[in-house]
């Protein structure tokens, strides 16, 4: 039975649904205060919108566009100690539309970090839950490195190019480190030395290549790290086999969020969460999976079931969808929560 250090997975990842009201909306709830909120309507094509504590309030990024960071004073407005508050914009708040927010505690805004050759602007790390965010600006020279604070090996990197309308790139550990996926695209696997130089992070340094995408010269840049923990998180991969009795993904945990993609072919990204996933009567498991696409601003989709979310990881029940379990590759990566932590305290069945 996978013990972990996270005895409540609460205190680190939340999902929060809210109703938009239009103005002011302080979102209370979450369980801590996020450090990383990632918020999408529900019920219309509004874009993902993305803040972070590092680079502040009112500062846009949409993993549905190639976008550079957009000032937005109407969007999400304050990190509280319990949640955050959204403006008046559509995308966040308005005043008939329903919204899912996907919440991440790392420690506020960071500060610098030297462990790499380059210096970050600001690294905002928490070590328990294994999830960094790092502001840094790039040299454009193969080979540079950044402190990621984590002091484990992270197994999910995201990078988004601040200032230019560049794709956002994703490292994940089971592709490796010639490769790259897009978040903003449904395109395949690329292989791609420029990105991340053909070199696998450490658990001090993520280490880059020149491309615009992760390194130009004097451009400021965000990155997302995660690392794996026991009982809390993890990164998976599977082969489909086009079966209604498809692959179990053990994660050592019941997964409350997860986010795959399939890597082989064009197939965009998906995510599911618990939150969403029950329904009227109070049930998991049911005969719809509701889900969104990050790389589109589309609304919230109902699909037939896609996963049974268990008590340690994930079976998949489609058998006809390519995007999960044609016979190609997947990747993901889930949060949730153990079954005993190191309180020895059953985590409450289902």
């Amino acid at each position: 039975m996978a013990y972990t250090t996270i005895n409540k997975s609460g205190d680190y990842f939340n999902t929060k649904l809210y109703s938009g009201t239009g103005s002011t909306n302080a979102i209370t709830g979450v369980g801590f205060e996020p450090s990383l909120t990632w918020i999408k309507a529900r019920d219309h094509a509004y874009s993902h919108h993305l803040q972070d504590a590092v680079r502040g309030t009112g500062k846009d990024l949409y993993s549905n566009s190639t976008d550079a960071e957009y000032s937005n004073a109407n969007s999400l407005t304050t990190f509280g100690s319990d949640g955050f508050t959204v403006g008046s914009d559509n995308g966040v708040n308005n005043g008939s539309k329903t919204y899912a927010s996907w919440n991440w505690k790392a420690n506020g805004a960071g500060s610098a970090n030297t462990d790499g050759s380059i210096n970050s602007t600001a690294t905002s790390a928490n070590t328990t839950s294994g999830f960094s965010i790092v502001k840094y600006t790039g040299n454009q020279t193969s080979g540079a490195t950044v402190g990621h604070g984590l002091g484990a090996v992270p197994k999910i990197i995201i990078v988004k190019n601040l200032n230019d309308t560049e794709n956002w790139v994703v490292y994940h550990a089971s592709l490796g480190n010639t490769k790259r996926l897009s978040l903003n695209l449904t395109e395949e696997e690329t292989t791609d030395s420029a990105v991340w130089n053909n070199t696998t992070p450490t658990s001090s340094v993520f280490s880059l290549g020149n491309s615009d995408k992760s390194n130009n010269v004097n451009i400021p840049y965000i990155a997302y790290c995660f690392a794996e923990k026991t009982g809390y998180s993890k990164a998976l991969s599977w082969t489909g086999n086009n079966s209604s009795d498809g692959p179990f993904l053990y994660c050592g945990f019941a997964p409350k969020f997860v986010i795959w993609k399939c890597t082989n072919t064009g197939h965009g990204w998906i995510i599911e969460d618990e939150a969403r996933n029950i329904d009227g009567n109070g049930y998991l498991n049911g005969a719809n999976s509701r889900e969104f696409y990050p790389h589109g601003n589309n609304a919230e989709a109902t699909s037939g079931p896609r996963f049974d979310f268990l008590s340690n990881g994930l079976k998949i029940k489609d058998s006809t969808s390519a995007d999960i379990n044609g016979t190609n590759s997947f990747i993901a990566f889930a949060f949730g929560q153990t079954l005993v932590g190191t309180n020895n305290v059953p985590c409450t069945a289902r």
